[in-house]
């Protein structure tokens, strides 16, 4: 099972235009993914993360690709994801600060939705000579405004992708925490991005189990 679920990682790999296959190693191991090597740019890397993701039978990935790195300055990062984010229309106005070291993008602040949170990476992550960025951007909600169970259940409903019979939604305070069993790793992360999308959450636990 893990020899094919490998093959078919490799085969996905090399027909996503954006990844270069020749330069990632894959590893599978009870339905784990590891991947490895060093590739010429951070979207390339997360490219191929989601290629991973995307086939059938993959429970989770851990993605060790490296970074290849220009010549551009941590100064230089540093300077252009400002404009970035200031020019950003979904991220709001000096609501998130970038810092560099290394090249590697830090960044800080607070925001009222994970969707923004979300904004902030993609404005700086394609920036060239950038390795990673660290997202520590804070969420704050009113303590007025507590997540409706009802609602996240008919979201769930609504959505396509999801079964919203196989999904428990357990409300704590701002925090949700999603537990039962989906077909695949793709309908796990849909079911958390359509959890993150209901008002007053400011944390999403995702304990859903993948069967397949």
């Amino acid at each position: 099972m893990d020899q094919q679920l490998q093959t078919s990682i490799n085969e996905e790999l090399k027909y996503e235009p954006s990844v270069n296959a020749s330069e990632v190693v894959v590893l599978v191991s009870n339905g784990t993914v590891k991947l490895s090597g060093e590739v010429s740019s951070l979207p390339e890397k997360l490219a191929a993360n989601r290629s991973a993701m995307r086939v059938r039978g993959v429970k989770a990935v851990a993605n060790e690709l490296t970074v290849r790195h220009p010549g551009n300055t941590d100064v230089d990062i540093a300077e252009t994801a400002s404009k970035m984010l200031a020019w950003a229309v979904d991220v709001p106005s000096g609501s998130v600060t970038a810092d560099v070291n290394d090249h590697v993008i830090t960044l800080s602040g607070t925001v009222a939705w994970q969707y923004q949170r979300d904004a902030a990476t993609r404005a700086v992550m394609n920036l060239r000579g950038v390795t990673a960025v660290t997202n520590q951007v804070a969420l704050a909600q009113p303590e007025s405004a507590s997540p409706v169970r009802n609602a996240i259940a008919a979201a769930f409903s609504r959505n396509a992708l999801l079964d919203p019979e196989a999904i428990d939604v357990h409300v704590e305070g701002h925090q949700l925490v999603l537990r039962g069993k989906v077909r695949s790793f793709a309908e796990a992360r849909q079911a958390e991005r359509t959890a993150w999308a209901a008002e007053g959450v400011t944390s999403v636990r995702n304990d859903l189990v993948i069967t397949s």
